[in-house]
């Protein structure tokens, strides 16, 4: 039997839905029997009792699970196959390393270097920066986009929901702009991926009954990341370069908020702090939900964006891009008004 696109599509992301519904109880379980908990015993924490960890596993076992089913249901062109094992192998690496941060905590550099070698396994199946030509430019950039995205989406994994809402949203508007050219990797990956986002949203909506953890969070952006280098973006404009960078504009912008006043403050950006948007929104007096209820909003306006700077002509994809832009540096400038107590 020939299945139409549209079919498998919607069944793959309900598949990887359910799978997450049922995956993500036997996390919670797993992890309170483990003692894989999120003891809040730093004044970074936010949340007051132990929380379990292991959603990352749920969501990295929805979405392979559902891939491999997806599998015997069509016929992949040879291609596509193999940029699906580079993500699956690449994934799979990135959420064995959060487990074991997780679990035991490990130094910035060694998560660093697996991320790196992670990358490389992505460019080794193909799934890397193609815009640009040159080896030598387009395989460190793509190394450094795929290590920034993920571990920005580490960094905005700070209040229930946020993290896996963001990468739900993201996930979604990647399948929407590649599915008009068909990058078929990009469209299965990317719905199975939010449908995995979906079910385990239903347990880690406020409040939160289990955690993504490093695990969660890490696979999240390394997926996110390597989906975005699936498509050329510039067949209407050279703009649309940055579709990938407004639909992954919410973890980004956090990293580059962090990072700066990090710097101004003399410390580290791999050390620990509350210089979060969401922390500075929620020091405004703005609930908990509704700062993320926003962030969501405003994350798919960016992926609407994104999808329009890649259809329109250049001048008019220029304004989208310049009024995004414009809007985006108002808020840094009101949000780092804002204090925030350490």
């Amino acid at each position: 039997m020939i299945w139409s696109p549209a079919i498998l599509y919607v069944s793959t992301f309900v598949v990887s839905a359910l799978l997450a519904l049922g995956m993500t109880p036997v996390s919670i379980w797993l992890a309170t029997k483990w003692h894989i908990l999120d003891v809040p015993n730093s004044p970074v924490k936010t949340h007051k009792l132990p929380v379990p960890y292991l959603g990352g596993v749920a969501i990295w076992g929805s979405f392979v699970l559902s891939m491999i089913l997806l599998r015997f249901l069509t016929h992949f062109p040879t291609g596509t196959l193999y940029n699906l094992r580079g993500l699956l192998f690449g994934g799979t690496t990135i959420m064995l390393l959060g487990v074991w941060d997780d679990v035991r905590g490990l130094d910035y550099r060694f998560k660093l270097l697996v991320e790196v070698i992670a990358a490389l396994i992505l460019i080794s199946f193909g799934i890397r920066i193609h815009f640009i030509s040159n080896p030598w430019v387009a395989i460190p950039l793509t190394v450094l986009w795929v290590v920034g995205i993920t571990n920005s989406l580490n960094i905005i994994d700070i209040m229930d929901g946020l993290c896996a809402g963001t990468g739900f949203v993201a996930a979604l508007a990647l399948f929407f702009i590649a599915l008009p050219t068909e990058a078929i990797y990009v469209n299965f990956a990317s719905v199975a991926l939010a449908g995995a986002l979906l079910g385990f949203l239903h347990y880690n909506w406020q409040p939160a009954r289990i955690f993504l953890g490093d695990a969660g969070s890490l696979f999240i952006g390394f997926s996110l990341a390597a989906l975005s280098l699936g498509e050329s973006y510039t067949t209407v404009n050279n703009i649309a370069l940055f579709a990938p960078i407004l639909v992954l504009g919410i973890p980004l912008y956090d990293t580059v908020l962090v990072s700066f006043h990090r710097m101004r403050r003399g410390k580290s950006i791999f050390e620990g702090s509350k210089d979060h948007f969401a922390l500075r929104m929620e020091a405004m007096g703005i609930r908990r939900k509704r700062v993320v209820q926003t962030t969501l909003l405003v994350s798919a306006c960016l992926s609407i964006a994104a999808f329009l700077i890649t259809i329109l002509k250049f001048e008019y994809a220029a304004l989208v891009l310049g009024v995004v832009v414009a809007v985006g540096a108002f808020a840094f400038n009101a949000l780092s008004s804002v204090e925030v107590k350490e």
